[in-house]
């Protein structure tokens, strides 16, 4: 299993095999490593993880050859005794692929290549690394759920207007106005403008930004700012769902990047069904959380956006979320490796080492990048398992981390 600082797990039988799973770091109390270390698949073979980051590995695929992939990591001071060799089967990602500065989607291209299963999966990553393309589904969604019998929306959308560039920019909503750039995370390329006259300077600015392809600037999408009293976060790992209320304590107008007090509260129907809602985007997602504002004036709430893979955990509860999460990817890895129909697969004969590699945006490996508090994400760590084909024994598994 790879993820941004990766865990890698082995699967044992007898007579051994091994399968590899890597997981992204969890909090310096609770890694993956450890919370996997002694547990097996369903045929007995036991689990074995690695843990790195998205720039400590280098990834060659061949789909249709007996090894379908291989992944070097580089040599680590604080990892002295990691492989620097492993033919990865599964992966848990929990940091962003793609942040301002730094892209490591070629590293994953490899691992989708050559058929690596991961958490979240691969294409709904590549999905998430573009903000227009996750809020664009998130406004189908809020057309295909409509409205509830009192003539509210039942999944409440922000309303947002998008410009490909500087020159399409035309911003009809009201002001304060928030304007996003890009694909950036964690409240970076991000700006309250408070009249036209702001507008338009920001608009010069926007023009000095590179954009993709023949784009003469990056996209830039606006929304009408909302004064909320709190923020909402609804997290969803697998079957198990929290919801948080965060009050801002610092008055900054970026609650996800101040200091904020943060209340466990119930999990109302309606925010379950926001969730399961999200949970269903680009073919599923194992692990989300849904981030909203209770407008203060009008005691409205809107969705203003949904994180996916890298989704940081609160910290009061992290220990158990990871542990959410580690039997989330086992029980992922059972069902692609164990079964088949309902019935166990024979355990593969082979002895194949393998290992897991995946990025981290921490300051130290082997640690998640957290949020200061769960409703603005910073860059998660992904994490990867090794799955065993039906011909050979595991290998092992690389994967990447939460905006």
């Amino acid at each position: 299993m790879i993820q941004s600082h990766a865990y890698h797990h082995h699967l044992k039988s007898n007579p051994p095999a091994r399968a590899h799973t890597h997981a992204s770091p969890p909090p310096p109390h609770s890694s993956q490593a450890t919370l996997m270390n002694g547990l097996s698949v369903e045929d007995g073979r036991s689990i074995e993880v690695t843990q790195c980051g998205w720039d400590d590995i280098m990834c060659a695929a061949e789909p249709k050859s007996s090894v379908p992939i291989v992944v070097h990591l580089r040599k680590s001071k604080l990892h002295p005794k990691r492989p620097t060799t492993l033919r990865p089967d599964f992966a848990l990602i929990r940091n962003e692929v793609s942040v301002p500065g730094k892209d490591y989607r070629n590293q994953m291209f490899g691992l989708m290549f050559a058929g690596v299963q991961s958490v979240n999966s691969f294409s709904s990553i590549y999905s998430f690394c573009e903000k227009a393309v996750v809020q664009a589904e998130l406004f189908n969604i809020s057309r295909r759920c409509g409205m509830d019998a009192n003539g509210d929306e039942i999944f409440p959308v922000m309303p947002q207007q998008y410009f490909a560039s500087f020159q399409e920019m035309m911003y009809t909503q009201a002001f304060p106005a928030v304007v996003k750039i890009g694909s950036a995370h964690a409240g970076m390329g991000k700006m309250m403008i408070n009249d036209h006259h702001q507008m338009e300077d920001f608009r010069t600015c926007l023009a000095m930004t590179k954009g993709s392809g023949d784009s003469t600037s990056a996209y830039c999408c606006a929304e009408e700012f909302v004064e909320g009293d709190y923020d909402l976060r609804i997290q969803k790992i697998g079957e198990h769902y929290r919801c948080f209320k965060r009050i801002s304590v610092s008055g900054a107008w970026k609650t996800n990047t101040g200091s904020s007090r943060l209340e466990h509260i119930e999990l109302t129907p309606k925010y379950k069904r926001w969730a399961d809602e999200a949970a269903q985007m680009f073919g599923g997602l194992d692990i989300l959380t849904v981030d909203a504002i209770h407008e203060s004036s009008t005691g409205r709430e809107y969705i203003l956006e949904v994180n996916g893979t890298s989704s940081g955990l609160a910290p009061d509860t992290s220990e158990e979320d990871n542990i959410h999460i580690r039997d989330l990817v086992i029980e992922k890895m059972n069902a692609s490796f164990c079964r088949q129909g309902g019935a166990a697969l024979p355990a593969p004969q082979a002895n194949l080492d393998g290992a897991a590699a995946a990025s981290n945006n921490s300051s130290r490996e082997g640690e998640v990048a957290q949020p200061g508090v769960p409703a603005g994400d910073a860059e998660a760590q992904p994490l990867a398992a090794d799955a065993p084909s039906p011909k050979t024994s595991p290998a092992a598994a690389v994967a990447t981390a939460e905006e």
